[in-house]
């Protein structure tokens, strides 16, 4: 489906529809009574993401050409790209990789545009280049369109409302389980009216959160907010969203590939790891100090350190 099918009102399943949809439900047994706050500081944000892909140079040229990145630095098996500051996107290519399958791993990153005009802009490359889209949806946190890379890799171009607009998430459960609205798409369009259209994303593009595919929620509610230290914002079923700073989620996780699905395994497509930046160096070695109670295997590396969820997930702490 391209933007232009998009603009007929479609709006992608919301997670209430994908979980009644999934036959292997799960509920959740021991995630009841969300913490008051966060373990991790209100500046908590997320860094790049490393993902696993076939074919370096199809890859590039569509997140240059569509998404508007930058290639930072690149040789024969990898590049960085970034909008103008940090690397948001980081590629390695193995030609024999093979798709993503029925286990753990990426759901959708996402990359949040700082204002509803740059998500318009990058809509327009999106509908210009004529690519397809799984979706597009309001969430009244944010606005969001769904995409995914030549690989399969799942996307989410976002933007987020003002803060004061935000549904009210006293009741995150709720207001997670009603699901998303179409986008209305004809309306962000007229944010940006008939200027000109721009080749490269704003260099105020970060990420913005992280959705997990993983087996079993209890173990990874244990690591994600006990290990390393999210609040609790939503439950549902089959899917739990944390955040820190009071933000509506820095991460999701959820078992729509079916509950008990193992791990990613070697030579496929898709995430190699995504990036937790701590406040401080002070915080980070607090995230550690959790891990390892929970007898997690911590990977000390040039660029931080390395975690993986009880799925396998990997995020590198720095």
């Amino acid at each position: 489906m391209t933007l232009d099918a998009a603009l007929v009102g479609y709006g992608p399943a919301s997670a209430a529809r994908q979980e009644a949809d999934n036959p292997m439900n799960t509920t959740i047994t021991e995630t009841a009574g969300p913490r008051s706050t966060a373990l991790l500081a209100d500046a908590t944000r997320l860094g790049g993401v490393e993902l696993t892909v076939t074919d370096l140079d199809r890859a590039l040229g569509f997140y240059t050409r569509v998404i508007g990145l930058s290639v930072r630095e690149r040789d024969g098996r990898s590049a960085a790209l970034h909008a103008g500051g940090e690397d948001l996107v980081m590629l390695r290519a193995e030609p024999g990789a093979h798709p993503a399958g029925r286990h753990a791993g990426l759901y959708h990153y996402a990359l949040l545009f700082p204002t509803r005009e740059e998500l318009a802009r990058v809509a327009r490359r999106v509908a210009e280049s004529r690519t397809r889209i799984d979706g597009a949806s309001d969430h009244g946190t944010h606005e969001a369109i769904y995409l995914p890379d030549p690989d399969g890799n799942g996307i989410e171009l976002a933007a987020d409302r003002p803060r004061e607009q935000w549904p009210d998430m006293s009741g995150g459960g709720d207001l997670f389980g009603a699901g998303p609205a179409p986008l209305d798409l004809g309306a962000l369009f007229a944010t940006i009216g008939d200027a000109a259209p721009t080749a490269l994303a704003d260099p105020g593009l970060r990420m913005g959160h992280i959705h997990l595919h993983v087996g079993e929620l209890d173990a990874a509610t244990r690591f994600y907010r006990d290990g390393l230290g999210f609040e609790l914002k939503g439950t549902l079923p089959t899917a739990v969203f944390v955040s820190a700073g009071g933000y509506h989620h820095h991460v999701a996780f959820n078992t729509w590939r079916g509950a008990g699905v193992g791990p990613a395994p070697a030579g496929a497509v898709g995430l190699r790891h995504w990036t937790l930046i701590t406040e401080n160096a002070a915080e980070r070695d607090a995230v550690a100090s959790r891990l390892t109670a929970q007898d997690v295997t911590l990977e000390q590396r040039p660029d931080g350190t390395l975690a993986r969820d009880p799925s396998g997930n990997a995020v590198l702490i720095r």
